[in-house]
């Protein structure tokens, strides 16, 4: 007697991909080692993608899509065209609400309460952060592998935020808004990695300290805000 596939098993696929490319990085993921994390054989996984291209372009755009996950209607998925993948993660990046929000700070002719503006971009990001905490991890991981993706993650997504940070905290600082800072590039920075760590990182820790989700996100709202805030008690 054949046997049916469990209908959870595409969405079984997607989160042992993603987890065992978090795990390993793309170059060093096996087909292998996604079979043996849902525990089924390797054959199984070709049922439903043509290849490890395949895969890592689902697990990129499936990672934080909403459960249960909607089925493609063909497999295997075929191997997406050449910089397909990249296309999309780039797409995705730019989708964000983060980068036009401080944007539009930077942008103001009438400048606001600082302390204010800053707490609503520090939320903001922590949570997109979070609500797309997996793929995020995903493609951090892997940009250490692919140099194209590590030019669209890091050169332009990551250099791209802490550098409108800066010139808005720059321009802050210069009018009084905010306390002085020895660099404000470095201060961007640390505003920007503090947020990244407590929103996606700490969740990979290998000895992960428990902090219930919404005071990680009010601490680090306290300690970024509070630290560049002129004469704040927060």
């Amino acid at each position: 007697m054949s046997r049916v596939a469990p209908e959870s098993r595409f969405e079984d696929l997607i989160d042992a991909a993603t987890k065992v490319f978090i795990e390993n990085g793309y170059q060093r993921t096996q087909m292998a080692d996604v079979a043996e994390a849902m525990g089924v054989a390797k054959g199984t996984v070709y049922l439903y993608v043509e290849s490890k291209e395949a895969l890592f372009d689902l697990a990129c755009r499936l990672a934080d899509a909403p459960r249960p996950l909607a089925r493609p209607s063909l497999f295997p998925v075929r191997t997406p065209a050449r910089g397909a993948t990249l296309e999309y993660i780039a797409e995705r990046l730019e989708r964000s609400p983060v980068v036009p929000l401080m944007r539009s700070l930077v942008e103001k002719k009438k400048r606001g309460e600082a302390s204010s503006e800053l707490e609503l971009f520090v939320r903001e990001l922590y949570d997109d952060l979070a609500r797309n905490r997996r793929g995020l991890k995903l493609v951090d991981r892997s940009a250490r592998d692919l140099p194209e993706l590590a030019a669209i993650w890091f050169d332009n997504t990551r250099a791209g935020l802490v550098g409108l940070l800066t010139i808005y905290l720059e321009d802050r600082i210069a009018a009084g808004k905010l306390r002085r800072v020895p660099d404000a590039a470095a201060a961007a920075r640390v505003v920007i990695e503090t947020t990244v760590f407590w929103a996606v990182h700490r969740h990979w820790d290998a000895h992960p300290q428990q902090v219930d989700e919404a005071k990680a996100k009010q601490t680090v709202v306290h300690f970024t805000v509070g630290a560049l805030t002129k004469g704040s008690d927060r």
